[in-house]
């Protein structure tokens, strides 16, 4: 693209913005995304413009000769950059912050016994509520769950996140491959630990792009319902991983 050789060359602001009008609705998508099924005070254009300044950043620390595909490592650091946001302005209050270590415990407690995925009338027993009261609270849980899945991998690992180490084919690093290839088996492991329904919900939205709209027709559920089973999909994922690392 004329434009990426110009602005390699120049590094310019005029050319760097042009960049960014250019892949603005890159921001205007992965802000509809991550901004499926939160709460309705979270104002999306909030995240676009939270978004904005991770595409900036994008442009800036973009380097074309290293042959990735910049769309990809953009869509990265903008959604890094939104849900960076969200956490600063701290929406997720400590109440619910520590519901959410409560039924990541009672998941843990629960499938241990089992030796299998539990269903939301077993977990909403071990949590002494109805199964009523705990789709409200995965509701309650959904800014939690708003995670990208290499984060998911690093918060089992206690690691930095793997966005900020984008995979390079070309590269000869053979340790960071390592750590990669780990990172992705045990994301597999845990999905595949998943019941079928939570296996579909997280395989639609990370690795098939279909919103939670989209992804509720192909389930023939709600999209209310499809947030739910998100968000419990990403609590146990969270402890299996937690699980992994610690074994």
């Amino acid at each position: 693209m004329a434009l990426w050789r110009a602005y390699g060359g120049e590094r310019a602001q005029p050319l760097r913005d042009r960049l960014v009008l250019h892949y603005a609705p890159l921001v205007k998508y992965v802000a509809g995304r991550v901004g499926t099924g939160l709460p309705s005070y979270v104002d999306v254009a909030d995240l676009v413009q939270s978004g904005i300044f991770g595409l900036v950043d994008a442009i800036e620390k973009f380097e074309p000769e290293r042959g990735l595909k910049f769309e990809t490592y953009a869509m990265q650091r903008i959604r890094g950059a939104i849900l960076d946001d969200l956490r600063a302005q701290d929406w997720v209050p400590r109440s619910v912050r520590s519901r959410a270590r409560d039924v990541e415990r009672a998941i843990e407690r629960l499938e241990a016994r089992l030796q299998r995925s539990a269903t939301d009338a077993e977990l909403s027993e071990e949590l002494g509520i109805t199964v009523s009261d705990l789709r409200d609270l995965y509701a309650q849980l959904q800014l939690t769950s708003v995670v990208a899945l290499d984060e998911l991998i690093a918060a089992g690992r206690g690691s930095a996140s793997l966005a900020e180490t984008l995979p390079d084919d070309r590269a000869e690093d053979p340790v960071a491959s390592l750590v990669d290839q780990d990172g992705k088996r045990q994301l597999a492991d845990a999905i595949a630990q998943l019941s079928e329904r939570d296996r579909v919900v997280v395989t639609l939205y990370y690795f098939e792009n279909l919103t939670l709209a989209e992804i509720g027709k192909v389930l023939g559920v709600t999209e209310s319902r499809v947030c739910q089973l998100h968000t419990r999909a990403v609590l146990r994922l969270r402890t299996k991983l937690s699980e992994q690392s610690d074994g």
